[in-house]
């Protein structure tokens, strides 16, 4: 790996300063938002503190959005390609999304919570018997944010080009709730993009501190492509496949 792919333990003082100022910094956002998260909750308000304190950790770990694009002012299902976890803060700022994640996270108690706090839907992806739950999870989800967003990679890339799709993830969406949108939405990091993926064997707390170490600021181009429609609904596969090709035919375009 270069330089820009270091693992933590070959930061510098100064790298590390940086990163324990700003753990400190997204440690008091989280104690400054939790107590107006529950009594937001406590007097049944709209609660918008899960936005604020996601939005405050891509702020805080160097991130400028720059979105383009139309989106829908209605409940939208948004489909994004997966490049490392700035991304669920960056979309939750920009739309406010609660998100589609994998059950195994549900077995980290921290994580957990804060999972939860934001809307999480958990999805046991290889419990058929599950499905019901799930999907009325779902309908919970979006009646409370009005937007859900899934990663159908399924993981993260490199952010150069997009991994298969998996269909399957959306079980638990078919059938399509009516007055629903569905969007793709591209999450590019530019040239960058190698830098700022979370890949191959690398530690999840490794990038989390490899990203929090830059000086340079990250910009992601959140790029909202034109609703699926049609025959592009038919069912999960049909989604699947329209959302992948419209997003690879956008990043196509920026290469």
């Amino acid at each position: 790996m270069g330089a820009a792919l270091a693992l933590p333990r070959s930061l510098s003082l100064a790298a590390w300063s940086k990163v324990i100022l700003r753990i400190a910094a997204m440690v008091a956002l989280l104690l400054i938002c939790v107590p107006f998260f529950y009594i937001c909750r406590l007097l049944a308000l709209k609660n918008p503190w899960p936005r604020y304190f996601l939005g405050g950790v891509a702020m805080i770990a160097g991130v400028q959005i720059e979105p383009r694009g139309q989106r829908p002012a209605g409940p939208v299902f948004l489909i994004a390609n997966h490049v490392s976890w700035i991304d669920i803060p960056a979309l939750s700022w920009v739309t406010g999304t609660a998100f589609v994640g994998h059950d195994g996270l549900a077995a980290m108690p921290l994580l957990k919570t804060l999972c939860e706090m934001n809307g999480t839907v958990f999805i046991a992806r290889h419990d058929r018997s599950s499905i019901a739950q799930q999907v009325e999870a779902v309908r919970t989800a979006m009646a409370e944010t009005h937007a859900l967003t899934i990663f159908l990679e399924g993981t993260t890339s490199d952010g150069t080009g997009l991994l298969p799709f998996k269909s399957s993830l959306l079980s638990a969406f078919e059938p399509l709730p009516s007055g629903i949108a569905v969007q793709p939405v591209l999450l590019d990091y530019g040239e960058e993009a190698a830098d700022i993926a979370w890949v191959g064997e690398e530690h999840g707390f490794d990038n989390f501190v490899r990203i929090l170490a830059r000086s340079r600021p990250i910009t992601l181009t959140m790029t909202f492509l034109p609703t699926l429609s049609g025959p592009q609904l038919e069912n999960r596969k049909t989604i699947a496949q329209a959302a992948r090709e419209g997003l690879l035919r956008e990043l196509t375009n920026r290469s």
